[in-house]
């Protein structure tokens, strides 16, 4: 699946949005207005200069409506929950090439806000994906103690967890281990 360059940044800024949310264990990671201003830091986000309660309040929102397109049903479902995103964002197309970037498309209108810039260009990848027929790659790690999302790009299909250096390995070690364990006794 060829995805252009600012699609994929747009996705993997969807992805690391969703996983920003509390998990069992761990706190939310957009607890505050700093932490917000680490993701779009981390994420080379532009023309973002002040930030406000508001902003991370709408920021969180639009992080549950990204969580709902990966537990979508189907392409439906996706499709319908997208539309929503990019319409309440108030999305106005524009060629851009700045900060050492090419020509890429950013969706938001100038001068948006954070949740609106995030929900713009997120919601489009998201587009993307679905219009494409690929929704199924828009996954949630199978490990049992994880549930993380990421974006399946294998060529096949068969990614599971979200980290094979993490989930993937830790669970490869653990049936080895007990296949070991089985044969010995």
């Amino acid at each position: 699946m060829l995805i252009p360059h600012d699609t994929r940044i747009a996705l993997d800024m969807v992805v690391d949005l969703v996983n920003t949310s509390p998990e069992s264990e761990e706190p939310d990671r957009l607890a505050d207005i700093e932490a917000l201003y680490g993701f779009v830091r981390d994420h080379d986000i532009s023309g973002v200069e002040s930030l406000t309660a508001r902003d991370l309040s709408g920021v969180r929102t639009v992080r549950g409506r990204f969580a709902g397109v990966f537990e979508a049903a189907d392409a439906r479902a996706a499709a319908g929950l997208v539309n929503e995103i990019v319409a309440e964002a108030g999305t106005t197309p524009q060629l851009t090439d700045h900060d050492g970037y090419d020509w890429h498309v950013h969706y938001f209108a100038p001068g948006a806000s954070i949740a609106d810039h995030l929900a713009a260009d997120g919601g489009m990848a998201l587009a993307f994906i679905v219009v494409a027929g690929e929704q199924e790659r828009l996954r949630r790690c199978e490990a049992p103690d994880c549930g993380r999302a990421f974006v399946d790009l294998s060529r096949n299909r068969s990614r599971r967890y979200c980290d094979s250096r993490t989930c993937g390995n830790r669970l490869h070690v653990a049936a080895y281990r007990a296949r070991r364990k089985e044969a010995a006794g």
